[in-house]
């Protein structure tokens, strides 16, 4: 008994020599939770997941928790008698009285005590010690002037350390019973059968689509595909639109909160991109100024309209994967988050440099493992837009493929849904039939009205083929495109004049 009160006597001089703050702990506790493990090992299966041995301030009792967790590891008992050998000689507890002190611990201990509450508290004060230590190292780095690193990346791996340490204090995901599961089950079920077998994700406003997905669903990692001038883009910030619109119009209850990394166009050029739609004037007729007093107030009015819609843009150039990481992190704390977009994944960094072909495959591998652990992260669609080979190109059919997919395989392995995006429409309009050498003119006009028809069928017409999705079919859904006001839709307001 002597030894724990030399211990306590130790920890009071200390104190008392020291005109500084203490850092927090609460050796009582952690005695006592010792002590009644010591006595009954069952209580480390109430805790052994959430407490670790360096969340103890004491280096004796990390030590000794060490050894209990291995011992009951090893399917033996632990008691003070047991671990006598192993501490015989320890240094750590030789200042308390070494193996003896295992004794003491059992002797003063109250017996079966609440273990998760003595738990819950060594952890909490663990955690203000960290935080003491992360403000240190924040302030030393702020101190230290290094060229390779800017003051972004300070900040960046700052806030990325204080958020792991705040999700370090979650609850640990353990054995869900089947009952549990089964209730979480029809739970989602129910929620399918209220949309009528529609909607179940956030929504991407286009009807066919949803159809085809049953929208776009948390934890999934969404890759939207396309060559140039396909739509990528307009595609992308139409969905993003229509989800966080189908937010605020639904207070909530559908769509989501968006935030946009355009990495390619600044965040003015984005919004004018939506506000022509809404207000149903030409892009072109904006850039150039050529509009009317009417139009102009219309533009207004959808300025004013829109302002409310929970879509976040980010415009940054470069962004590292780490620095999309921290942002969305943020954005989720401050305002909540149902969804990312990203346009696009190839200007995205990871964290190593360009140097070769072969690193950025690597890199590429790095990128699209991040979005989808991103996405498991923070349960919400990850919209990632990505480039493709020019192979389309040299081939007849200019449909995209899976193996099109540019510099890295693992962007079709770690996604959940691979969808390109494809305008007939683009190619035919530059493919327009010349007359051959020793071509009849009537074989020619023949070959020019076939054209002129497809061309015609295929005018306004998109598609977004669906070709990989973990959960449900593949195939091809056919979409309303109007370059004007860069506007995709449903088919069917290509008749209804809307």
């Amino acid at each position: 008994m002597a030894n724990i009160t030399d211990m306590r006597k130790f920890s009071e001089s200390t104190e008392s020599l020291q005109k500084i703050r203490q850092v927090p702990h609460n050796l009582e506790a952690e005695q006592g939770l010792l002590g009644s493990l010591l006595i009954d090992n069952r209580g480390l299966e109430k805790i052994g997941d959430r407490l670790s041995p360096h969340h103890f301030y004491a280096p004796a009792h990390q030590r000794i928790y060490q050894a209990i967790q291995t011992l009951s590891d090893r399917g033996q008992t632990a008691s003070a008698v047991t671990l006598k050998s192993y501490f015989e000689k320890d240094q750590d507890l030789e200042h308390v009285g070494g193996a003896v002190y295992l004794a003491d611990l059992a002797a003063t201990s109250m017996g079966i005590i609440n273990t998760e509450d003595y738990a819950q508290t060594i952890y909490d004060l663990y955690l203000r010690r960290e935080l003491i230590t992360f403000g240190e190292d924040v302030v030393n780095d702020a101190y230290t002037h290094d060229i390779d690193r800017d003051v972004e990346s300070t900040i960046e791996d700052a806030e990325a350390r204080l958020y792991k340490l705040a999700e370090s204090g979650e609850q640990q995901s353990s054995f869900v019973t089947l009952r549990d599961s089964i209730l979480t089950s029809i739970e989602r079920a129910e929620k399918a059968f209220n949309t009528k077998g529609e909607v179940t994700g956030v929504t991407t406003g286009l009807k066919d689509l949803d159809s085809k997905l049953g929208g776009l669903h948390g934890s999934d990692l969404v890759i939207l595909a396309g060559r140039p001038s396909m739509g990528k883009t307009a595609l992308a910030t139409n969905i993003a639109f229509n989800a966080a619109r189908s937010y605020a119009e639904s207070g909530g209850e559908e769509g989501a909160i968006v935030a946009f990394f355009s990495l390619e166009m600044s965040h003015d050029q984005l919004t004018t991109r939506i506000l022509a739609d809404q207000s149903s004037i030409s892009s072109d007729a904006l850039r150039k100024g050529n509009i009317t007093e009417t139009q102009f107030r219309d533009f207004a009015q959808a300025a004013h309209r829109l302002s409310s819609i929970p879509l976040y843009i980010d415009d940054t150039a470069a962004l590292s994967i780490g620095s999309i990481r921290a942002r969305a992190r943020r954005l989720k704390r401050r305002h909540g988050l149902g969804m990312i977009v990203i346009d696009y994944l190839q200007l995205l960094r990871g964290s190593g440099s360009r140097q070769s072909e072969q690193n950025r495959v690597l890199e590429v591998s790095e990128i699209t493992r991040g979005l989808k652990a991103l996405a498991k992260e923070l349960q919400v669609p990850v919209l990632a837009l990505s480039q493709l080979s020019r192979a389309v190109e040299q081939r007849e059919d200019k449909r995209p493929m899976l193996s099109d997919l540019r510099e890295s395989g693992s962007i079709e392995q770690d996604s959940d849904v691979v969808m390109f995006v494809f305008r007939e429409e683009y190619y035919l309009a530059r493919e327009e039939p010349t007359q051959r050498a020793a071509e009849s003119a009537e074989k020619f006009n023949e070959r020019y009205a076939t054209w002129s028809r497809r061309l015609q069928e295929t005018a306004n017409v998109a598609e977004a083929y669906v070709a990989k999705q973990r959960h449900g079919p593949i195939g091809t859904v056919k979409l309303y495109f109007d370059p004007n006001f860069t506007r995709f839709g449903n088919l069917e307001t290509r008749y209804s004049g809307s």
